[in-house]
């Protein structure tokens, strides 16, 4: 949720603009229980799609998305991948796989970002932790994840459509969630030009949100005392709430020692 940097719409993501893409992160969940259910030999290609997929936006992000960040970064995925794929038992090699999902989440979520306006993500951020915790409440993640977490690419290559990092288990979707509010917190304002004090600003707003996140998600994790499966989207989805109401509070009282 730190780690995107704020970065100005390039000039061909205009032609795909549209308030409609706000309902990808909701329909991500609806379309991946409808097609595992009616066919659990999708889960391979699911495998295959993220095998192909994930490194080179994980590169793209690298290069050019995070704070600081460099084209030469880039090639930082080159090592990212072959330590995912030479031992993915280990925390080093889970890692470095999820260190490339998420990446590539960061870049996914960006490019909606550039296309959608902030106010329809969000509903689509809210109706996405909604759906979440209806699903594993009543059962109906469970199975379709057990299927996708247990397809794997062919020749021991990385299965980076889940995330495994010792114990835990969590979903690409809860990395995207995560990094598509990350993205909207660092995005500087659309009616003025991008400043570094817009960036710096930007930059503590998505810090402040990941404290938050940790410590809703610490909190909520209590849960498992009781459950086995919890909604990782929600504590997400609360932070995105909070954070801009408490930014402007800690703005309004920076503020009133001065008037």
């Amino acid at each position: 949720m730190a780690l995107p940097a704020g970065r100005a719409e390039p000039g061909w993501v205009e032609r795909f603009d549209g308030p409609w893409w706000a309902l990808v992160p909701a329909g991500s969940i609806l379309v991946f229980v409808a097609i595992v259910e009616l066919d659990s030999d999708t889960a391979i290609w699911l495998s295959y799609l993220a095998l192909v997929a994930v490194p080179p936006l994980a590169a793209f992000a690298l290069g050019g998305l995070l704070h600081g960040s460099r084209p030469g970064w880039a090639l930082a995925a080159v090592p990212l991948f072959a330590l995912a794929w030479a031992d993915p038992g280990s925390l080093a090699g889970e890692a470095a796989a999820t260190a490339l999902s998420g990446l590539g989440c960061v870049t996914l979520g960006w490019l909606l970002v550039c296309g959608v306006p902030a106010r329809w993500l969000r509903l689509g951020v809210y109706a996405m932790a909604a759906i979440d915790t209806v699903f594993v409440t009543a059962d109906v993640l469970q199975g379709p994840n057990a299927v996708l977490n247990a397809a794997v690419p062919a020749a021991g290559l990385p299965a980076l459509q889940t995330v495994h990092f010792g114990a835990a288990a969590m979903g690409f979707g809860d990395l995207f969630v995560a990094a598509l509010v990350g993205c909207l917190l660092a995005q500087p304002p659309a009616d003025g030009p991008i400043s570094q004090v817009c960036l710096d600003v930007s930059a503590r707003r998505q810090w402040g949100a990941a404290g938050v996140v940790a410590v809703l998600a610490l909190v909520f994790d209590l849960l498992f005392f009781a459950v086995d499966e919890l909604p990782a989207t929600v504590p997400v989805a609360v932070a995105l709430a909070l954070v801009p109401r408490l930014a402007r509070r800690l703005e309004g009282g920076n503020a009133a020692p001065h008037q």
